[in-house]
């Protein structure tokens, strides 16, 4: 069997436009994250910081300030974990720790000034090219892809730990 047999099978076992499209998600998704390896690198961050980073950048355009407690909790980790993501992400100089300015007890995360600009480089390209590539379709294919990509979502976020070792729900 050839690896582009084993491939249009996938899991499935069998040729099917729906075997593509869950091919080219998968490849999609291998695809991304190469990229995400490649910009970690790039920035000198792990997955987790990259993440973490993100997450500041959007609160700080909101006009919103983190708070260390916050942040483990959208990023599903322990508060010791967080201890050490923040002393690496301000050793780094890509957050810093700020007063919060109503409650002496807690701190505030914030990117540092410029750290926008150099993602914004850093992935600015490429999410140039990507919005191109989704302009192009017209507002019927747009509504299609959206519609299965959310529906894909609510599959992959409905799998409970045991349904995913079993196969069953």
């Amino acid at each position: 069997m050839t690896m582009q047999a084993v491939k249009e099978g996938y899991w499935y076992g069998q040729e099917s436009p729906a075997v593509e499209v869950l091919n080219a998600l998968r490849d999609y998704r291998s695809a991304e994250a190469a990229m995400r390896r490649r910009t970690r690198t790039s920035m000198g961050m792990g997955e987790t910081d990259l993440l973490a980073l993100r997450y500041l950048l959007e609160c700080e355009r909101e006009g919103r300030g983190v708070g260390p407690k916050e942040l483990a909790s959208r990023l599903g980790i322990t508060s010791a974990s967080m201890t050490s993501l923040v002393d690496r992400m301000v050793k780094s100089g890509h957050v810093t720790r700020e007063p919060h300015p109503t409650d002496r007890r807690a701190l505030l995360l914030r990117p540092t000034p410029g750290i926008d600009r150099e993602v914004r480089q850093t992935l600015g390209g490429m999410h140039h090219q990507m919005l191109e590539v989704a302009a192009s379709l017209s507002r019927g294919e747009s509504m299609v892809v959206v519609d299965f990509l959310r529906r894909i979502r609510d599959v992959v976020d409905g799998i409970e730990s045991n349904d995913a070792r079993t196969g069953h729900n």
